[in-house]
């Protein structure tokens, strides 16, 4: 099994914050990323299939297609966007790092398999928040 990777950027705005809690208990649980101002992250997105070599082109995955594909479905749905306010697959949803990769699994995993011929499998997202902080999915619920 082969494990082919693309790194991708973007830019957004967010805040932690539960509706259903007063202002002193976002703030207690969240710091300032409860801010009511938001603020700004530079994240980077490390997106990896898995798959066997075609044998005609020796690719898992045309790296040019997959970067094509994560560009319009994801970075030009959030890049320089307020998660919580302008992206309408994160409405009503809480816009930690952690939700915001499983959203993108929801939405890149059926379109791999569609330019690869079937070859490959979305393996893992990787979502950078910053340069020391970062989630991993594998797409288990």
């Amino acid at each position: 099994m082969i494990y082919v990777s693309r790194l991708e950027h973007f830019n957004a705005a967010h805040k932690l914050y539960n509706p259903n809690w007063s202002l002193a208990k976002n703030k207690e649980v969240f710091g300032p990323c409860a801010n009511v101002n938001w603020h700004g992250h530079n994240y980077e997105l490390v997106t990896t299939v898995k798959g066997k070599p075609d044998p005609d082109t020796g690719f898992v995955i045309d790296l040019k297609q997959l970067s094509l594909l994560i560009r319009k479905h994801i970075v030009e749905k959030v890049d320089h966007k307020n998660l919580n306010m302008d992206v309408p697959f994160m409405e009503g949803k809480l816009a930690s790092t952690e939700i915001l990769v499983v959203e993108f699994w929801k939405i890149l995993e059926p379109h791999i398999s569609e330019i690869s011929a079937g070859r490959a499998k979305l393996h893992s997202l990787k979502l950078y928040e910053t340069p020391r902080n970062y989630v991993e999915y594998f797409g288990e619920e």
